[in-house]
């Protein structure tokens, strides 16, 4: 069910894996994901048992409708009803909530600031890394007060450069915003590394305390691939502060 956490002086960050939920088949089993045609009613029952195997309040958690962009809302609690809003990253220096982020080949960027008690959960997938939604999460975590040399991120399970196959002109596209995540498949054809390109942008920023998951969505059948199956679940990261 968690498949990854890491805590650091009062911040913690989780990744999901897709074992432990009520979906059925094609979301087996935790989808987290509301709007992938899976039933409402599981997507309840399994965003309640991610959050009790974390020890938080499935109320206090925070969700976003991710749409590829590179806008960030600032959370001061959860959502009144049904506004959600339109964003890819949130921002909070509200301790006791916790920030999701969605993905399912995508890169979730989990950062925080332990001393300045500040988050932000970022969804970067290739349009939204090559948009700046780290480079805004991270400014919006400044605006409240968070230092990036103090800043603590991890990258969780995503599709891999050796995996991500893309045309040739896509590649020089993204590659001319961010070299970076210029790739390679291990077939020899041309690729786009998204989570290198996030790696890159935090270094830039002044982010050092960097670790990825080390996990490949598509390679690996414990995790959604959208690349892989088209119609799937999705995983979840959190990040909180106590």
């Amino acid at each position: 069910m968690i498949g990854q956490r890491f805590d650091a002086n009062g911040a913690h960050f989780a990744f999901t894996d897709r074992w432990g939920g009520v979906s059925a088949v094609p979301y087996v089993e935790l989808n987290l994901g509301g709007a992938v045609g899976d039933d409402p009613e599981a997507v309840r029952t399994n965003r309640s048992r991610a959050a009790g195997a974390l020890g938080l309040d499935p109320a206090r958690v925070v969700w976003m409708n991710q749409v590829h962009g590179a806008d960030v809302a600032e959370v001061e609690g959860p959502w009144d009803g049904d506004a959600i809003p339109s964003v890819d990253a949130l921002a909070t220096s509200r301790s006791g909530l916790a920030l999701a982020v969605l993905t399912a080949d995508c890169v979730p960027v989990l950062l925080a600031d332990p001393v300045a008690k500040v988050a932000s959960a970022a969804h970067a997938g290739r349009p939204g890394m090559v948009a700046g939604v780290v480079p805004a999460a991270v400014a919006a975590m400044v605006e409240l007060g968070a230092d990036p040399a103090r800043i603590v991120a991890r990258t969780g399970p995503a599709v891999c450069g050796r995996c991500y196959e893309v045309p040739e002109a896509m590649r020089a596209e993204v590659a001319a915003v961010e070299p970076a995540a210029w790739a390679e498949t291990s077939w020899g054809t041309p690729a786009v590394d998204v989570a290198a390109g996030v790696r890159a942008q935090l270094e830039r920023l002044g982010v050092r305390d960097v670790e990825d998951a080390g996990v490949c969505t598509l390679e690996s059948r414990d995790h959604y691939s959208y690349r892989r199956d088209r119609t799937t679940g999705r995983l979840a990261g959190y990040v909180w502060l106590d």
